[in-house]
């Protein structure tokens, strides 16, 4: 099991930023595609942002293009998700997962509507946003 930890979290007020890391403690997280979701209270989770290992593909769902940025650093062992122009909606546990490549051709791969994927989850790490 791939010990992901997710940080960054907090409280912040409408308009605002937060970046959110995701790392493995022990564990190689550059072979892994990452994935970025989010369950608000009473919603299901909902998929947000993923990259791929090679960090060349990264996708968004509709309602934060242009205010999240996914990113990773394979050298520091760490994935981030830097979230601006924050708004009420944004408010709910961000987790970061992973997935395992089938093979090597996949390194430019990112299935961002496929949860079924990502096999290693974090815990989450609470985001809410004031209005």
């Amino acid at each position: 099991q791939l010990p992901l930890v997710e940080s960054g979290g907090g409280l912040v007020q409408t308009g605002g930023s937060l970046t959110l890391s995701c790392g493995a403690s022990g564990s190689t997280l550059g072979i892994y595609a990452i994935g970025w979701f989010r369950q608000a209270p009473g919603k299901a989770r909902e998929a947000v942002s993923c990259i791929s290992t090679s960090g060349n593909t990264q996708n968004y769902r509709d309602s934060v293009k242009g205010r999240f940025t996914v990113s990773r650093d394979n050298r520091l062992n760490t994935a981030s998700l830097q979230m601006t122009s924050l708004n009420p909606e944004d408010t709910a546990i961000y987790f970061c997962a992973a997935a395992s490549l089938a093979s090597p051709s996949e390194q430019n791969m990112c299935r961002l509507w496929d949860e079924s994927w990502y096999e290693h989850w974090g815990r989450g790490t609470q985001v809410t946003v004031s209005p």
